[in-house]
């Protein structure tokens, strides 16, 4: 059973969520602050709902010493039209954002999404050798990338979007293509999500030797895998 983690200092909210999530066949803990939030975080854990605006430990705050030990994905709750708050957190490594308030349909469709691309499966023969592309080595059994042997710290959706580009090298992928894909949902007006994403793998991919970027961005169009410098 997929267990969540709810940290949310609105009471009657996270109730409900329970009772909504629970209904859906997931397993449901709560913590009503940033603190206890990272107390009750264990394995067991395959998805966390984080609210921004928290006493003792802000959401942003809880987010960053989460990253420090663990890679399990994060759907961030934030206030209505504050696009400021989606940023930061995205920055700091969660998955995907949802704003308040929001529909039972909405939040079950983005936490469906991101279990899609992030639980792990057991490797099978034909991805016993990884996938190999140049100097890179995706495991996506274990959701292990490694770069000239050196393991990369991936989040589960960035590990999802590498995937993705080493899957279609040398084409141009459009936002909207990234985001139905990767992300599993339509790109909608000011939606940052994928540039953030992709912002946040460019900084962990190390450059070619010639110092040019892996990824590269055509302005109106898209990303693409650069195939080799």
């Amino acid at each position: 059973m997929t267990h969540i983690l709810i940290i949310d200092d609105d009471v009657e909210l996270s109730d409900l969520l329970k009772e909504v999530l629970s209904f859906e066949n997931f397993q449901i803990s709560t913590a009503y602050d940033g603190l206890a939030g990272l107390a009750t975080m264990s394995e067991s854990v395959d998805l966390v709902l984080l609210d921004v605006m928290m006493p003792k430990l802000n959401g942003f705050d809880t987010l960053k010493q989460l990253r420090e030990k663990w890679s399990v994905p994060v759907l961030m709750l934030t206030a209505k039209g504050d696009e400021i708050d989606r940023v930061v957190g995205l920055e700091l490594g969660a998955d995907d954002y949802l704003p308040k308030p929001f529909s039972e349909r909405e939040l079950l469709a983005r936490i469906r999404a991101i279990l899609r691309r992030t639980q792990v499966v057991p490797d099978v023969e034909k991805t016993q050798d990884g996938v190999l592309f140049h100097d890179l080595k995706l495991f996506p059994g274990r959701l292990e990338a490694y770069c000239n042997e050196q393991l990369l710290d991936l989040t589960s959706t960035e590990f999802a979007l590498l995937h993705y580009f080493v899957q279609h090298p040398g084409k141009v992928l459009t936002k909207e293509d990234l985001s139905l894909e990767v992300l599993g949902k339509r790109l909608a007006a000011f939606d940052r999500a994928v540039d953030m994403h992709v912002s946040n793998l460019r900084k962990k991919l190390p450059d070619w030797d010639n110092g040019k970027a892996r990824i590269k961005t055509l302005r109106g169009r898209g990303y693409l895998l650069v195939e080799s410098a």
